[in-house]
């Protein structure tokens, strides 16, 4: 009915005319060459997606995950080229880690298949551009003849666009990047401006490396010794200590897709200050289409809590039990809220947040459940929990570490998700992004084994795999009749290798980097 409204109402005036047949024509071709200006094509071991998008000031858009995004000036207009890995290919990415010489070639091999996949892009966009042009004129107009003009309309503004890119092309652009995410404050990788062009050669080749070792990651699952998990193994994802880092929810998507983790768990410290605008950060928790558990850590204020709490995948422990994905999970955010430098020392000292800790695992023990994993954010309140349960997650003191307590209850503290975010800045050595793939038998809801993940802090390439196994996952837990565990030794100011906490434990595919 609209349509035929339209084509019975078209001006008699022929100027009339001839701008109604512009303003389809082009319509049609701009919807067209987003639809069709989509291309995937394999660079190095990567099989990367480009696609066109609409944009104000045209350039292109180059995601790194887990570094960040480059965002280059390379042309004007109405159309943006965003380029994505869309999956790694494990033949082509094995055979570049068992011959590292190649990444030299790689380098200088990565220009033509991008200068492919640019031009698939623009083929496909203006085909399907002036295509869509001509079907829009046959549908408005219901006539083959203005279906041609509007096809021809279509054609040229397909052409204008493609002009006006070749015409404002700007090579220099991809040594002027602008950069988002950890990439921002990676002087070691990229250099300063003024040194970035005579670094080029060296820079294309880092990239190179960056692109061998995030492939390391990803093929590396299928060289891990020892344990399969069957189609029945409950996949646990534990994330700790994001600290505001939007690259964290990049890294974790690809993770929770590459493992089919059904399930996220936090251990605290989502934010920095816990203040009103870092609550828009907690969005993308629902993106992850994951059910995620969240207990508060010092960072995150009585706001944050509530913000997580409103997502409709999440669920917030404040001293309770839950049953999420079969497990049964008690947890409890952290007692302090200390966001500030002046107070990152905690005004709560070790001894009293032992006694807290008492005090909530006794008031667990007391009330007959016994949860399949408690959840606290600091690991001295967690040292409590020997013998409540089989499984104790923490975090808070971004270095990874795992230990059986004398009751035969794991506390398994994880590393920062987030590489300690901006606050990684403050060290020498780079806080790397770690998180860990919890295995649970899903009958008898025990850990089985884990796979640690670790992607270098701020300026490293280096990524790593690590799997270790539970030498007894079905031992039994053994409480004292009233928990008032004593206070075992102060947690190391060093992480403890998870190969080498008990014997039997899985041994690293790749050698840890020396922190």
């Amino acid at each position: 009915m609209v349509i035929a409204a339209v084509r019975n109402r078209l001006p008699s005036d022929r100027t009339l005319r001839i701008a109604a047949v512009v303003i389809v024509g082009l319509l049609g071709a701009a919807i067209g060459m987003l639809l069709g200006g989509r291309a995937q094509t394999p660079i190095g071991p990567a099989d990367v997606s480009m696609s066109l998008r609409p944009s104000w000031s045209g350039g292109t858009v180059v995601d790194i995950p887990p570094l960040g995004t480059l965002q280059l000036d390379t042309h004007r207009g109405p159309l943006r080229l965003d380029a994505q890995i869309a999956r790694l290919r494990p033949e082509p990415a094995r055979h570049l880690i068992e011959h590292p010489a190649e990444l030299d070639s790689l380098s200088t091999t990565i220009g033509g298949e991008v200068r492919h996949g640019v031009l698939m892009v623009a083929l496909r966009g203006g085909v399907v551009g002036a295509g869509c042009a001509a079907l829009a004129g046959l549908v408005v107009f219901r006539s083959w003849r203005y279906a041609l003009r509007t096809g021809a309309v279509g054609l040229g503004g397909v052409l204008a666009v493609g002009s006006l890119a070749l015409v404002t092309f700007n090579p220099q652009s991809v040594v002027e990047p602008r950069f988002t995410g950890l990439l921002t404050s990676a002087p070691q990788l990229v250099g300063d401006a003024k040194s970035i062009v005579r670094r080029f050669d060296t820079y294309r080749a880092q990239l190179a490396q960056i692109v061998g070792n995030v492939s390391r990651l990803y093929s590396a699952t299928s060289a891990l010794p020892i344990y399969e998990p069957d189609p029945t193994t409950l996949r646990v994802l534990h994330v700790s200590d994001i600290h505001l880092n939007p690259v964290a929810w990049s890294v974790i998507r690809s993770v929770s897709q590459q493992f089919q983790v059904q399930l996220i768990i936090d251990s605290g410290d989502l934010t920095d200050h816990g203040s009103g605008p870092e609550e828009k950060f907690v969005s993308g928790i629902g993106k992850l289409k994951v059910p995620y558990v969240f207990v508060r850590g010092n960072h995150d204020s009585g706001a944050i809590q509530a913000a997580v709490a409103e997502e409709k995948n999440a669920t917030v422990l404040t001293g309770n039990t839950k049953e999420v994905a079969g497990l049964r999970i008690w947890g409890s955010g952290d007692p302090r809220f200390t966001p500030d430098k002046t107070t990152r020392d905690d005004n709560v000292g070790a001894e009293a947040l032992l006694q807290q800790g008492r005090r909530l695992a006794t008031s667990l023990y007391n009330s007959g459940v016994t949860p399949d994993v408690v959840v606290l954010h600091d690991p001295t309140e967690a040292q409590a929990f020997n013998g409540i349960a089989p499984l104790v997650l923490a975090g808070h003191s971004h270095q990874r570490q795992t230990r059986l307590m004398s009751a035969g209850t794991r506390l398994f503290v994880q590393g920062s998700t987030g590489g300690a975010g901006l606050r990684g800045l403050e060290h020498e050595q780079p806080t790397p992004i770690e998180m860990s793939i919890l295995y649970f038998n899903r009958a008898t809801h025990r850990l089985q084994g884990w796979d640690d993940i670790t992607i270098g802090g701020l300026g490293q390439k280096s990524a790593e795999i690590k799997r270790s196994l539970e030498t007894n996952p079905d031992r039994t837990i053994a409480p004292p009749p009233s928990p008032t565990p004593s206070p075992p030794a102060p947690a190391p100011t060093t992480p403890t290798p998870t190969g080498t906490t008990s014997p039997g434990e899985g041994q690293g595919l790749l050698p840890r980097r020396p922190r």
